[in-house]
């Protein structure tokens, strides 16, 4: 280090210190500590830190101290983890701002801020281009039409960014209500199709139901589904992951029925086959029950559904693990007492253990159809302790999955918050 004066330096990181001498900075295992060994200048020190003390030389960093402190943890001992109660993102910020990277993080570490990363579609880059004070004014070349992708990214993504986004969810939504409603009315008896038909007829009312009201809705409504999911993959960033994710995948599912009834209406004619292919076309258009699921894009408590089962998909199947299991147990143990034992009262409603696993499945589940119940007294108590370790079995994950959903639902309700404090700015620009 060619400025300042004295044998060591002092760090002050949002007001604590940190002494060094000048030849531990040279080779510092933090980028940005050790660009102080280089500077030639004031103005070489003030690109580096916010401020600087030439009297006591002194360097001031206005960033979080307790942060820093766990970095210099990794420096003294080679092992980086999060703050406690620090927000991943944030603590990753201060790492991206001293030179380190998420490959620096320990591995559990690593897992939760790739997860936490994954969840809220969040992406950090070290340097950004044109970024410095003398990048300022410039645009990169092609800047305006990212920019323009961006927002129409964010139209399609967020229905809360902006008045357009808003105004596209709430057609969106319609259609997906005009659609659930016609699939409803289709299968009144007023709207079916007589079962009497002859093959031929049945060949012209279904080559001719596309031009029936219910028909031309359902059109309107297919091209309205799938002309937004052409454009939302073409604004996408990534295609690859935008293929990948589920609510992609299910406006796939709920858009591709409707295209394959129609081409197997075109194939199929008067084809003697058309009975069976009639099967798959109702097969088909029930199909577009998924439709429902579009909903989960505008709506926060679908997509907490949804978040909460991805996070607590550990919780799910411990829990499915402990009904099996007790499934198996008490199937076994009530064929035996109800049939195999045969003492002169045996039920035939427990003739084998896969016909018991729908008492036992029912009374776990504190249902009760009544429609097979124990007739023996070891049978009644066995099916007394069935329920009760049923009622215990499934409340004992409920706890996590209930703490888990609480915390999906704030976290997506504050970036909905945030998304429409953006909406409000913009509304009144």
């Amino acid at each position: 280090m060619n400025f300042g004066r004295g044998p060591s330096v002092v760090l002050n990181v949002g007001g604590t210190r940190y002494s060094f001498s000048r030849e531990v900075l040279k080779d510092f295992p933090l980028r940005r500590v050790s660009r102080l060994h280089g500077c030639l200048s004031e103005q070489d020190v003030l690109e580096v830190c916010d401020d600087y003390d030439r009297e006591r030389n002194e360097y001031f960093f206005d960033r979080h101290s307790e942060a820093f402190g766990f970095i210099m943890l990794y420096v003294r001992h080679g092992h980086l983890r999060f703050v406690p109660h620090m927000c991943e993102l944030s603590f990753y910020n201060e790492m991206i701002y001293w030179g380190l990277e998420g490959s620096h993080l320990d591995y559990c570490c690593q897992r939760r801020l790739d997860d936490r990363m994954s969840e809220t579609c969040t992406y950090y880059a070290a340097e950004e281009p044109n970024g410095g004070p003398e990048g300022k004014g410039r645009r990169p070349p092609g800047a305006d039409g990212r920019k323009w992708l961006e927002r129409m990214r964010r139209t399609f993504e967020e229905p809360t960014s902006s008045v357009a986004a808003q105004v596209l969810a709430t057609v969106s939504i319609l259609f997906v209500i005009v659609s659930m409603v016609v699939l409803c009315a289709s299968t009144l008896p007023e709207w079916r199709a007589p079962e009497n038909r002859s093959v031929e007829e049945q060949s012209r009312y279904t080559a001719e139901s596309v031009r029936e009201p219910s028909g031309i809705i359902e059109a309107i409504c297919i091209g309205w589904f799938t002309a937004e999911c052409i454009v939302r993959f073409i604004v996408s960033k990534n295609k690859c992951e935008f293929v990948r994710r589920p609510l992609n995948i299910i406006d796939l599912l709920a858009i591709t029925p409707y295209y394959i009834s129609v081409l197997m209406t075109v194939f199929t004619g008067e084809n003697s086959q058309l009975q069976r292919a009639g099967v798959t076309l109702r097969v088909l258009r029930m199909m577009r029950i998924f439709w429902v699921i579009k909903l989960a894009r505008h709506f926060i408590g679908l997509q907490t559904l949804g978040l909460t089962l991805k996070r607590c998909y550990r919780e799910m199947v411990m829990l499915l693990v402990f009904v099996c299991v007790a499934m198996a147990i008490f199937s076994a143990l009530s064929q035996l007492l109800e049939n195999g034992l045969d003492l002169g009262t045996k039920n035939k409603d427990y003739a084998s253990i896969p016909a018991a696993c729908w008492w036992v499945i029912i009374s776990m589940t504190t249902v009760g159809y009544g429609d097979m119940c124990p007739i023996t007294v070891p049978g009644r108590i066995l099916g007394g302790i069935c329920v009760v370790s049923g009622i215990v079995l499934l409340a004992l994950p409920i706890t996590f999955i209930y703490h888990s959903f609480v915390q999906c639902y704030h976290e997506l309700k504050f970036r909905s918050a945030r998304y429409s404090r953006s909406l409000s700015t913009e509304f009144l620009n």
